[in-house]
């Protein structure tokens, strides 16, 4: 399984501190937000590399940030050429391109590591994916994280999915104006290989590009499906405010 981070925006909500610099790299206490999740990752037997997916504005502060690393799984950095939040590619594009380099360099492979663990590289979490990995090899599905979330104007800024009562996604939507259901989505997913080619085609069958909710929003529909209900918090890091009240540490 590989870990994709996706770390390819420009912060825009955080300017000027995130204007030249990375918001994953900025540090919560004494660690940063990118490497809180990456300590926990690092450490699954299932993870066998970590890719990360950033702007042409930032690879090279994330190429510094690698060099400093001391991470067991090796560390790949793909720069997807944007330089500006105007001509940002977007997050499902992103995943493809961090597939098609996986595809382009593992062509005459025998390795069975297809699956792919994607995550945001500005959220923070108080529990370990690895019960999410765990959950993942036992369905033997792609999945989704989910969490219950009481508030509807929350649930209207964010994926909501429908789930029966073996976890399995029946719909979801993005941003709904009425939700069907408590389920909020947070952007922490697993895909399994045998979804690899309705993903190389989503952009032109019309999925989305610009969230990373876009993906498995045009999979549920296209392919089976399930939720694993995250055991914790999660903190998202999406503005100065927010960032006042955790930089010392959470």
């Amino acid at each position: 399984m590989k870990n994709i981070v996706l770390a390819a925006g420009y912060a825009t909500r955080m300017f000027p501190l995130t204007e030249n610099f990375p918001k994953p790299l900025l540090k919560i206490g004494d660690k940063t937000i990118l490497d809180r999740m990456m300590e926990d990752v690092d450490n699954f037997d299932d993870i066998t590399e970590h890719i990360v997916v950033t702007n042409h504005k930032f690879a090279s502060i994330f190429n510094e940030w690698k060099e400093k690393s001391s991470y067991k799984k090796p560390i790949t950095i793909i720069d997807d050429g944007s330089t500006t939040n105007d001509n940002r590619i977007g997050a499902v594009k992103d995943l493809l391109l961090a597939l098609e380099t996986l595809k382009s360099r593992e062509a005459n492979s025998t390795s069975n590591d297809h699956s792919l663990l994607v995550v945001a590289a500005d959220n923070i979490l108080d529990f370990s994916l690895k019960g999410f990995v765990e959950y993942f090899k036992e369905k033997g599905t792609s999945l989704i994280m989910c969490h219950n979330e009481e508030s509807i104007a929350n649930l209207q800024r964010t994926g909501v999915v429908c789930l029966d009562s073996d976890n399995k996604v029946l719909l979801m939507e993005e941003k709904p104006k009425e939700p069907k259901s408590h389920w909020a989505v947070p952007p922490f997913y697993i895909y399994s290989e045998k979804d690899y080619e309705l993903i190389e085609h989503c952009i032109e069958n019309g999925c989305g590009f610009d969230a990373p909710g876009n993906l498995a929003h045009y999979l549920c529909d296209k392919s089976v499906m399930h939720a694993w209900e995250m055991p914790g918090k999660r903190y998202n890091i999406g503005n100065l405010e927010v960032y006042e009240r955790y930089k010392n540490g959470i």
